[in-house]
């Protein structure tokens, strides 16, 4: 069941790459969005078969691949892994439809972005550390193309860096992994084999520092963060859905699965350091946001600001903190892609970005209302209106954070009051007051350009009212995981006496 989810768009990229009679950009596009479809659907049918109360990996498939190295074919699924890749098939879903339909070289395109979706599932699955490894690397070539051949104007350059640093985060990785098996005498990669807590605590700091280095940099954290905004900046408006939405979330998902999960001891000790590795993200990423005059490059500096929360609901490791962080995720990729996509309309419309050209958007006859009213939505929800999925996330990490490092979750709570000011400028300077000449005679806005913002905004009040729905699939796995830990966990919070109420 789990290899059918990647082979699906490895069998859609082959299709359209490879068909040997000429396909048209309209059926390509097609075509790529059917397979996304079915992978979205099939996602959502593992999780009507997933059992929440099971605490193991569930669909378990493995296969011996190389013995000589101790490579097994593992894929496994459970409450960390499965939301993800829920929102994987959304996202990719979302970002097909809102591709161009006249896309240039539309067959190699549509593959990459299927090849990158089979990267991102494979990811999640694999219960190797190399086959992880593998599966990592593999949607590095497929976003740096999708980055240095769609992009803007310094797309080479922004394709390049993005390259570097993600190569040198995956070279750190594998050192890491491979210091975690080889010192600890494993047979295998497999992560139910392996057993590191059994290094010395000096040994597990130094390969936890190669694994914060390694997924630091994919998050991105402070000071890794440079290769982020220009990349998002660069990348076309489906490509930054992908990029924030979801490929971000690699990075804080193998931080829970490879470092909190396989070094406890390390994590425990260096957990102050992280808290306040976090509220230096969260700061810094606001203030920058701030200081921006264009759309998509304070959007992108925001994201830096808002995975800061996951990293210090981490650093906490207590059930409710680790479950903000997991909740925290699939809501900044529900609402950063609803910023981008919203971004994205705003300039292709009005041809321009730059707050200090566009006003006055939100004028009900000559402007964008619909887009500007949904722009507004958007950014409540990322401030964190109640009622919102962003609301309920944040106030889970705080609670689940407070009773560890109470003074640094003070400072991270003040990036989200600072989430208003940047956003507030945003809306004052583009969507608010008298209609700039220099974006006069918009072009009409069809219900194709609002469709795959609505339904984000649908899914953002649906969760924000109903959070349980996102902690069904989650409680058991995240609560097992730091309960396995427990005598290196630096303090408690229980989920009981904090229960999250609908």
């Amino acid at each position: 069941m789990l290899s059918t989810l990647i082979l699906l768009p490895l069998i859609g990229a082959a299709f359209i790459g490879f068909y040997p009679f000429g396909i048209t950009a309209k059926l390509s596009r097609i075509v790529a969005f059917v397979f996304s479809v079915i992978i979205f659907l099939w996602s959502i049918f593992l999780a009507t078969q997933f059992n929440p109360g099971e605490i193991g990996q569930q669909f378990a498939e493995s296969l011996p691949w190389v013995d000589a190295i101790g490579l097994n074919y593992n894929l496994g699924i459970d409450g960390l892994s499965l939301p993800l890749l829920i929102l994987n098939g959304l996202l990719t879903c979302i970002a097909i439809y809102s591709s161009d339909e006249s896309q240039q070289r539309p067959r190699f395109y549509y593959s990459l972005i299927l090849l990158l979706s089979a990267g991102v599932i494979g990811a999640f699955l694999a219960q190797d550390l190399l086959l992880f490894f593998l599966f990592y690397e593999l949607e590095l070539i497929p976003l740096y193309l999708l980055i240095a051949i769609w992009g803007g104007e310094k797309r080479g350059y922004a394709a390049t860096k993005f390259l570097i640093y993600t190569a040198f985060s995956g070279i750190v990785i594998l050192a890491s992994f491979l210091g975690m098996v080889w010192l600890s005498g494993s047979p295998s990669f497999g992560l139910a084999t392996l057993n590191a807590q059994s290094l010395p605590l000096a040994t597990q700091i130094l390969l936890l520092v190669g694994i914060l280095v390694g997924f630091g940099i994919k998050i991105p954290l402070v000071p890794f963060h440079t290769w982020l905004p220009d990349a998002h900046v660069e990348a076309s408006t489906p490509i930054s859905v992908l990029l924030a939405g979801i490929l971000l979330k690699l990075g804080t998902y193998g931080l829970l699965r490879f470092g909190m999960n396989l070094l406890p001891d390390a994590w425990a000790y260096l957990a102050p350091w992280l808290a306040t590795w976090a509220v230096v993200s969260v700061l810094f990423g606001a203030s920058c946001a701030i200081a921006q005059t264009d759309m998509k490059k304070m959007v992108a500096y925001s994201s830096i600001g808002h995975m800061g929360y996951v990293l210090l609901a981490a650093a906490a490791s207590t059930p409710l903190s680790v479950l903000g962080a997991v909740m925290q995720m699939i809501s900044h990729g529900l609402i950063s892609a609803m910023l981008f996509l919203l971004v994205g309309v705003v300039y292709k419309k009005a041809g321009s970005r730059d707050l200090n050209v566009i006003r006055g958007l939100l004028n009900p006859e000559r402007g964008l209302p619909v887009i500007g009213s949904l722009m507004i939505f958007a950014v409540m929800a990322s401030a964190g209106v109640p009622g919102m999925v962003g609301f309920i996330c944040e106030f889970i990490v705080f609670r689940g954070s407070f009773a560890v490092f109470p003074l640094q979750t003070l400072l991270a709570m003040l990036g989200n009051g600072l989430t208003a000011v940047y956003f507030l400028i945003l809306l004052n300077r583009a969507f608010f007051g008298r209609l700039s000449a220099a974006v006069t005679n918009l072009p009409r806005v069809y219900w194709s350009d609002r469709i795959p913002a609505i339904i984000l905004a649908v899914t953002i009040v649906i969760f924000g009212i109903q959070p349980n729905w996102l902690v069904y699939y989650t409680q058991a796995t995240i609560t097992t995981m730091v309960k396995m830990n427990n005598h290196h966990v630096i303090a408690n919070v229980s989920l009981d006496k904090a229960k999250i109420k609908s």
